[in-house]
């Protein structure tokens, strides 16, 4: 995009300025989603990684180890639907 095209946007586009400002909610909606799941990601994948490790060191203790990786997989996971539901608020809440 150039800067007259970003200009002719921001002047309401053609579809007015209700148009422009649903577009531009749409756009904040999924870049705050898109953000809000990057961190969740790497988490759950550094909790499965470091749980693959512990097992190869004590595979005797492989039960426990898999019990405490599920609660911190859904506590990381939480994370997503909390950034999800923040992103629905502000996007239906904002004026």
């Amino acid at each position: 995009m150039d800067l007259d095209t970003l200009t002719f946007l921001a002047q309401g586009g053609g579809g007015g300025a209700d148009a422009t400002a649903k577009g531009l909610r749409a756009i904040a909606l999924g870049v705050g989603a898109g953000l809000g799941t990057v961190g969740p990601g790497v988490g759950v994948g550094f909790i499965f990684g470091k749980v693959i490790e512990s097992v190869t060191r004590q595979p005797e203790m492989r039960d426990e180890i898999t019990s405490i990786q599920w609660l911190g997989f859904a506590l990381t996971e939480a994370i997503v639907f909390y950034a999800f539901i923040f992103g629905l608020i502000a996007f239906f809440l904002s004026a």
